[in-house]
């Protein structure tokens, strides 16, 4: 991955009839990092896609996977999506009873691994793994749609992720997913996002490769 602050578009909001061609523009524009949000029903209220996606899309793109599971029992699925192409995955600290035994099973499964911390769960609880992680997501809405509103608390979570982060002298990228736009992706950036993850704002348009490009101006600004 880009060590510089970088924005990566999310497939939720993408027109599913010409993924791969989007996917394909973005590439082709710069974009790095495709963050991919796997939703089950039951952890989120929504269904999106599995592994044949991750897997379809591998085979057309050299961009760094960046798979965001928001699913029940996510230790089940973990070499699946390994298999079918993940670079790095991120799992929900609310989703398991087990957070480090999951985080290892990653990591064990040749993996880059990521914690993701819904809007209401404090940051503290990453203590036990944080040295562990390449990733830890901080949710800026409650996950399970696109097009929400940016929840501006999740500035102070971003702030703290990057602080603890030097203090405990980790290694892991902070990243910041839900309400990201214009407005909202340079706010994050400068609170400590190192990736700033934006469906709407870049698919909710004619041109995805255009907005994304804004987008990264607007982080690099």
């Amino acid at each position: 991955m880009k060590a510089e602050k970088t924005v990566a578009p999310s497939i939720l909001s993408a027109d599913f009839a010409c993924l791969g061609r989007q996917v394909a523009e973005l590439e082709d524009a710069g974009a790095e990092i495709l963050h991919i949000d796997v939703m089950d029903g039951h952890f989120v209220p929504n269904i999106s896609v599995g592994p044949l996606v991750v897997k379809a899309l591998r085979r057309h793109s050299k961009m760094f996977f960046d798979v965001h599971l928001m699913i029940e029992q996510p230790e089940c699925y973990v070499e699946d999506f390994v298999l079918a192409g993940a670079d790095l995955i991120t799992v929900h600290w609310e989703s398991t009873k087990h957070i480090h035994r999951l985080v290892q099973q990653v990591v064990a499964a040749g993996c880059q691994v990521g914690v993701a911390l819904n809007p209401g769960t404090p940051f503290e609880v990453l203590d036990c793994v944080a040295r562990d992680l390449d990733m830890v997501l901080i949710m800026s809405v409650n996950p399970g749609f696109g097009g929400q509103a940016f929840i501006v608390d999740a500035l102070a979570k971003i702030a703290q992720a990057a602080r603890w982060r030097v203090e405990m002298g980790a290694r892991y990228r902070v990243e910041v997913d839900g309400g990201i736009n214009l407005d909202t992706a340079p706010l994050a950036a400068q609170a400590g996002a190192d990736i700033v993850v934006a469906g709407a704002a870049v698919f909710g348009g004619a041109q995805p490769a255009e907005a994304w490009q804004l987008l990264q101006l607007a982080v690099d600004s």
